[in-house]
């Protein structure tokens, strides 16, 4: 099946699950209070429903317009805009007739739904496939840092030892840590031998996010050419996967880094590369070799200052596994739940930015985040973060959303007057039109996107 298919299959059934137990969440509470539900639908019934049946007070169905889904109150202003209902005297049965504390209960069941549905996936997760790690031999060369971070005092082959005193499971972390989490000090095995607690500046996430530094530290490697672009002035020189760069210029390099900064620095001109191709240097690697395998050539650079090779990326055997009994998978899910969401709604300080605008993502960002091939871990792990999402973006305080009944109901807790009608009314209309924008503005960046290839 093509991934496209797939993608979407999973994205259409991560929503539905989703949806459907948020509207639970809601559903649930209200039916304990005592109040009707008129409608209990998965995404929208617009004009006509692909199916619905009523059971009781409550008309269950599907809409075919897959933007969400709702539950229909009695006496409660939303989407549904039912002017007629809430001009006629409440009703015992009504949701403005309940306590403040169960409405609030009622508005908040679907969000701590989401909440608690994404730490039971990622204790579930854990618990039967475990958490995948970069193994440190990884790091046994140290992290090749970008020049944005070098003008502190990181350098080529450091070692992160700590962060704020805190080591990190595995060094590359340091990347989140940086752009989405608060990060003073970093201290660091400079490959001298030397150690050096280095200070940060709080703005250090928004100058990565703004050089487009979103990786700042990778791994170091060897000049291991992994693949070569066909026609490229590599392929055209005879460079091979397997080919291990030895000199640039008769130079000598030990790391891809190297290599890579001598190639730039000499683009449009021609370089002089030496390289082995022995078997011994490359093991597992059955190629024609001629005489004793090293090899000299010389090849004109592009104006990018490329030649069309790459290296290895993270390999199976790079990744281990910790594994968790039952009981450590609550503590390790909790944890991996909290993170999520505090990462998440850390890195809303780059959305409000000119860069960070167009980085917006709709439908086909979110299902990006699903692997080509079916995938249980990577379908359940993506559905728990979608649904940390889910739980952010709703009590977000705009009208039409959860966290705008909320707001309006903290405010009648604090004054003891409930909110004008009339006002309650317009704002439910105003976030309504706010959240189209926000839906068209997101997928219309995902169009761009495809459209421009980015």
């Amino acid at each position: 099946m093509d991934p496209f298919f797939i993608k979407a299959i999973q994205l259409l059934l991560s929503l539905s699950i989703l949806i459907v137990l948020h509207e639970l969440g809601h559903f649930i509470p209200a039916k304990l209070f005592n109040t009707r539900v008129e409608k209990f639908y998965l995404f929208f019934d617009v004009k006509f429903s692909l199916f619905k049946k009523k059971i009781g007070d409550t008309v269950y169905g599907i809409g075919w317009l897959p933007l969400g889904g709702y539950v229909k109150i009695s006496g409660m202003i939303d989407e549904s805009m039912d002017k007629e209902q809430m001009s006629k005297p409440p009703e015992p049965w009504e949701f403005r007739s309940k306590p403040t504390w169960q409405r609030l209960i009622i508005m908040l069941g679907g969000v701590t739904v989401n909440i608690v549905l994404g730490f039971l996936i990622y204790m579930m997760v854990l618990f039967v496939y475990g958490e995948n790690y970069l193994s440190p031999k990884v790091f046994d060369n140290g992290l090749e840092t970008a020049e944005v971070m070098k003008d502190y005092g990181f350098m080529d082959g450091d070692k992160i030892l700590t962060v704020d005193g805190e080591p990190l499971q595995s060094q590359i972390d340091i990347n989140k840590y940086l752009l989405l989490r608060d990060v003073n000090t970093v201290e660091v095995q400079h490959p001298t031998g030397t150690t050096e607690t280095i200070a940060l500046p709080e703005d250090i996430g928004q100058q990565l996010f703004q050089s487009g530094s979103m990786q700042p530290f990778s791994p170091v490697k060897e000049p291991l050419i992994d693949s070569v672009l066909a026609d490229s002035p590599a392929a055209k020189a005879g460079l091979k996967k397997g080919d291990l760069i030895t000199s640039v210029n008769g130079e000598k390099v030990k790391y891809w880094h190297e290599f890579r900064k001598k190639i730039q620095a000499s683009q449009g001109q021609p370089v002089e590369l030496t390289y082995d191709s022995t078997s011994e240097a490359n093991p597992g690697l059955d190629k024609e070799l001629s005489g004793d395998g090293f090899g000299k050539v010389s090849i004109s650079t592009n104006e990018d200052g490329n030649i069309g090779v790459f290296t290895s990326s993270i390999t199976a055997e790079d990744i281990l596994t910790k594994t968790y009994s039952f009981g450590e998978s609550i503590g390790a899910g909790f944890d991996f739940a909290y993170w999520t969401l505090h990462d998440y709604a850390a890195q809303f300080k780059y959305v409000f930015t000119k860069k960070g605008a167009t980085q917006v993502g709709g439908f086909g960002a979110i299902g990006s985040l699903f692997p080509e091939a079916w995938d249980w871990k990577a379908f359940w792990t993506t559905t728990a973060f979608i649904s940390i999402i889910l739980a952010f973006m709703n009590i977000l305080p705009i009208p039409a959303l959860d966290g705008g009944h909320v707001m309006f109901l903290l405010y009648e807790m604090i004054s003891g007057r409930k909110p004008n009608e009339k006002v309650m009314e317009y704002a439910q209309m105003i976030g309504f039109f706010i959240l189209i924008a926000l839906v068209l503005f997101a997928n219309g960046n995902d169009v761009y996107r495809w459209l421009t290839g980015g």
